[in-house]
């Protein structure tokens, strides 16, 4: 069964997220992200130019093959079934609602802001993974950050 996990409070959702794939590459994590088109085309910029030093390998859904296969990130608007995604490792949700075929990977992590609507959109997909059984794991950055 997947494992999911929160990742609350969140003060930029997209520089939170280029931190968490950033770290997921360095321990040869293989992720998908999933979101809307804005979200996805931001995460791309920030991807390259959120540390000067620094290169987050990744690459779109609409790549070649060749391409999806060695990036570690696949940036993808919804999951696609057969060869499309070779990665069914991580998948890292940044849109509003639970992305179907979600259960296809070991790992699913759900980033919300503290923007009032990011936050009920996050109730929502917690309640559809609570009401199906899915434990879920709590990280709340606010506390993090205090301690």
């Amino acid at each position: 069964m997947t494992e999911i996990a929160f990742h609350f409070n969140a003060p930029d959702k997209r520089a939170y997220a280029c931190r968490l794939l950033r770290k997921a590459v360095a321990s040869g994590a293989k992720v998908v992200v999933t979101g809307d088109e804005a979200s996805l085309q931001a995460l791309d910029t920030l991807l390259w130019t959120f540390a000067p030093l620094e290169f987050v390998p990744h690459c779109h859904a609409d790549s070649p093959i060749e391409q999806r296969i060695a990036s570690p990130i696949v940036l993808v608007q919804q999951l696609m079934d057969g060869p499309s995604l070779p990665h069914h490792q991580v998948l890292l949700n940044l849109g509003d609602a639970v992305m179907a075929g979600f259960e296809r990977f070991e790992r699913a992590i759900e980033v919300v802001s503290l923007d009032a609507q990011d936050r009920q959109f996050a109730r929502q997909r917690w309640k559809h993974y609570a009401d199906r059984g899915y434990a879920i794991t709590r990280h709340d950055l606010k506390l993090k950050e205090n301690a």
